[in-house]
């Protein structure tokens, strides 16, 4: 307990799946918890349940794809509480159907780039800016083992490829000022998100080979799994870490 005692922390995508549960756990940790996403109704449900058990949480309704968003939920935060010292950039989103690279549309390419990629960015831009004044900071990424293995849609890989980038790019930028950042690949978690895919506009193309390459009898992880990682990563603990992404996957792509 209290693991991040007096700590700030943004988290992303913060109303359903990863992000609620480990908006729940920091807040169960000790620190002050901004859960920010597009839906308004979910993220109040997340911030009434963190506030009955006791915790510190500030919703704010935002589309952090659009950099005036991600600049007003900085401001609104250091507003708040005066000091960011952790981002979890979780927010994200699926392509349609698992496109492989010969069928992708331009459209869905647009959509799941501009919120997983442009959005980490936006976010990790504003908030770097404002530990690298306070000398302190735990950036922690949210990509995917299809960033590392290709084991997704074209779209949503790429998207998750360049995060992985991004960390060991932001991770290198602050190296030796205490400000770092990493990245947690998980492979199928069980959400909401992932709950909605189909398989009557599946690509089998890529779901063919997917399956060739995967261990499908590995259990998924659960958002209590990741948020179990994303407190190591976001405390002292693991001060000593920055610029490594780590698969979490149950060795189900080994």
């Amino acid at each position: 307990m209290n693991r991040l005692e007096g700590k700030v922390a943004i988290i992303t995508g913060g109303n359903s799946g990863v992000g609620a549960a480990t908006a729940e756990k920091f807040a169960k940790e000790g620190a002050k918890v901004v859960i920010t996403a597009r839906r308004e109704a979910q993220l109040e449900e997340v911030a009434v349940k963190i506030r009955e058990m006791g915790g510190e949480v500030l919703p704010i309704c935002s589309d952090i794809s659009k950099v005036e968003d991600a600049k007003r939920v900085v401001a609104e935060t250091l507003a708040a509480f005066g000091k960011i010292d952790i981002l979890i950039n979780n927010a994200g989103v699926l392509d349609n159907g698992l496109k492989a690279i010969d069928s992708f549309t331009d459209d869905d390419m647009n959509r799941v780039i501009d919120i997983n990629t442009k959005g980490t960015m936006c976010m990790t831009r504003e908030v770097s800016v404002e530990m690298a004044k306070t000398g302190y900071g735990s950036i922690v990424n949210v990509a995917s083992v299809a960033g590392v293995m290709g084991c997704g849609g074209a779209a949503y890989v790429a998207s998750k490829a360049a995060i992985i980038g991004l960390t060991r790019h932001t991770a290198l930028r602050f190296a030796g000022t205490n400000v770092r950042c990493n990245a947690l690949c998980p492979g199928t978690i069980v959400t909401p998100m992932v709950a909605g895919m189909s398989a009557a506009n599946m690509d089998m193309n890529i779901f063919g080979q997917m399956m060739k390459h995967n261990d499908l009898k590995v259990q998924p992880c659960f958002p209590e799994d990741l948020a179990n990682m994303l407190l190591f990563f976001a405390s002292d603990e693991s001060r000593a870490i920055t610029g490594q992404s780590i698969v979490t996957d149950f060795g189900s792509t080994l």
